[in-house]
């Protein structure tokens, strides 16, 4: 479904998030550290969209995921799921408003119970929600059609599928209900390449004859560039771009963006080694001691660039030279046309030439790697 053609109705809206874990006191009486796993982050998905939330481990997704189902309380913010707010119904009453929304979880061999067979861990979503009837054989039997397998197998337990095969009972599962939005949280990370793509592909498939809403958790760019309308990139629990599909892979506004896919692997040209990226800044920041300020200021390349520029303040924080603005104040969303990003510096150029010309320079990160010409 291209962009124009879908609705400008969001189906789920997430305003303002934030979920923190941790600060209680341990038997010794020393109060815990706090963790703002999200923090304050929105999203809208409309019908039949698919959203892309990349970012690294540890940057919120799967938390961020997890408060759209109110798996996990928001510490603050508000979830909407066509229109009715989730966050405002009392936890007994949550479970028949979550019908509309639905998970496939990374692990197909963790996500089903291996005492039950593969018909009944579809048929029972149904039957907790008191939708099981005399029809309910014949409904897990063109369930489990739509997702390529038999419903011959209707008794045979999980351990006796493949990984690709188990993921396909989950997604059966996950559409017993009939929602109008699926969280998909890594649902291809566990599988092999070429039984990512049957499943990538009967997602669409499902996608497009249901017109179901997808949020597409995922850290492979690739498998992200080629489900999703729009895209999110989440870093430390904060969004720091929004943008289309065609957007963000052309033309990057922020510099973690930027980052990530400089380190997706080139491919092979007849023969000749493969191509290592011209960026390579380290690891994820630790959520308990975020930096003040941009909180990716310690390993943005971008940031080491426009301190060595004439004119811009700067200051020294834990032993690099950054511009000012970006250690002691956190930037705004600003908008581009349709798209967002978080960044003090979003204009400066960025292509991969650009990039490459700057770390020739000589200009790196200290303390947390080193940007390093390939």
């Amino acid at each position: 479904m291209n962009p124009s053609e879908l609705s400008s109705e969001p189906v789920l809206r997430i305003d303002n998030a934030v979920r923190t874990f941790g600060g209680g006191r341990s038997l010794f009486g020393k109060k815990g550290q706090v963790v703002r796993a999200v923090d304050g982050v929105s999203l809208t998905i409309r019908s039949g969209e698919t959203l892309g939330l990349v970012g690294e481990s540890g940057s919120g997704k799967s938390t961020l995921g997890r408060i759209a189902l109110r798996l996990v309380e928001p510490t603050s913010g508000q979830v909407f799921l066509g229109g009715r707010e989730l966050t405002g119904i009392p936890p007994g009453k949550a479970r028949a408003a979550r019908r509309d929304i639905q998970m496939v979880f990374q692990d197909p061999y963790g996500a089903l119970d291996p005492r039950v067979t593969i018909g009944e861990s579809i048929a029972e979503p149904m039957k907790v929600h008191g939708l099981w009837d005399a029809e309910g054989p014949r409904k897990v039997a063109g369930l489990m059609r739509l997702v390529g397998l038999d419903p011959a197998a209707y008794g045979r337990y999980p351990h006796q599928f493949s990984g690709g095969q188990r993921q396909r009972i989950g997604i059966a599962r996950a559409l017993t209900l009939n929602p109008k939005v699926l969280v998909l949280d890594e649902p291809v990370s566990a599988l092999d390449v070429s039984i990512q793509a049957q499943i990538i592909n009967l997602l669409q498939k499902i996608q497009r004859e249901r017109e179901l809403s997808f949020l597409f958790i995922a850290h492979d760019l690739a498998v992200v560039r080629h489900v999703s309308h729009r895209i999110m990139v989440m870093y430390l629990g904060k969004m720091v771009e929004l943008a289309s599909r065609a957007s963000l892979y052309s033309r990057p506004l922020h510099p973690y963006t930027v980052t990530l896919l400089a380190a997706v692997p080139m491919p092979r040209v007849h023969g000749a080694p493969q191509k290592k990226s011209a960026l390579t800044i380290g690891e994820i920041g630790s959520a308990t001691r975020v930096p003040s300020g941009c909180r990716f200021h310690p390993r943005c390349y971008r940031a080491a660039l426009m301190a060595k520029a004439p004119g811009v303040e700067t200051v020294e924080a834990d032993g690099q030279v950054r511009p000012a603005c970006c250690v002691r104040r956190e930037p705004d969303l600003q908008a581009f046309g349709d798209d967002q990003v978080a960044c003090h510096f979003p204009e400066m150029p960025q292509t991969r030439s650009e990039i490459a010309e700057g770390v020739l320079a000589g200009i790196g990160v200290a303390g947390t790697g080193a940007v390093k010409p390939s």
